[in-house]
């Protein structure tokens, strides 16, 4: 399973990287808009950093504007990667876009029959929003189980991401369903590292190690 950062800090990104387990970043409106930084010159120092997708988001509401952004995004880095909404205008731009061998990623998807229709778009990437299915009460992994299921039936191209990931549980959950990618903010991927019995443990080894007679 991919692990993605869902971020547009590039301090985070960095750190990520530096750990070796970066293999994407994913953005969107909102995150960009905390960073105070132009919107191209951020998304450019990203792919400095990441060599893997860096997912941008399409804020054109129609086909051909969406295929504009999508167009400009790739001739800019190849790595990058459009996100486009799961709605009907999204669909004809990510069609027209497989077409032209521009990788998307569609979003905001919330049910199995839209998934049916992303991978039949040629989208790339799925992402399922688990966590704001949470929110509402409904169980968001179990939306993850069967666009999973659906995808190995129909040996269907595009990946499953697990997107607005809430905490350590969804990524297991993830890991354990299948699932292709999984994007997590910095936050979460904080405490995947850290577990309570390690640092009593480590502690323990180096109070210990003091003990040791030095020659």
């Amino acid at each position: 399973m991919k692990l993605f950062i869902d971020t547009a800090n590039l301090e985070a990104i960095k750190r990520v990287a530096d750990l070796g387990l970066l293999d994407g970043v994913t953005t969107n409106p909102t995150l960009v808009s905390r960073e105070k930084m132009p919107a191209d010159k951020l998304y450019d120092e990203i792919a400095k950093v990441c060599s893997g997708p860096v997912n941008v988001e399409a804020v054109n509401q129609d086909a051909d504007g969406i295929v504009k952004e999508a167009r400009d995004f790739h001739k800019r880095a190849p790595n990058f990667v459009t996100k486009v909404p799961c709605f009907e205008e999204g669909l004809k731009a990510v069609r027209r876009l497989a077409d032209e061998g521009i990788t998307t990623n569609m979003t905001l998807v919330f049910s199995p029959a839209q998934a049916i229709l992303v991978a039949k778009a040629g989208a790339g990437y799925c992402s399922p929003f688990i966590g704001r299915l949470d929110d509402i009460s409904h169980t968001g992994m179990d939306l993850i189980e069967d666009i999973v299921t659906i995808y190995e039936n129909y040996d269907y191209d595009a990946e499953v991401v697990v997107a607005s990931v809430r905490h350590p549980l969804h990524v297991v959950e993830a890991a354990r369903i299948g699932a292709d990618v999984v994007t997590v903010p910095p936050a979460v991927i904080d405490k995947l590292v850290k577990h309570p019995l390690t640092d009593v443990g480590m502690k323990k080894f180096l109070d210990d190690y003091a003990k040791i007679p030095k020659g």
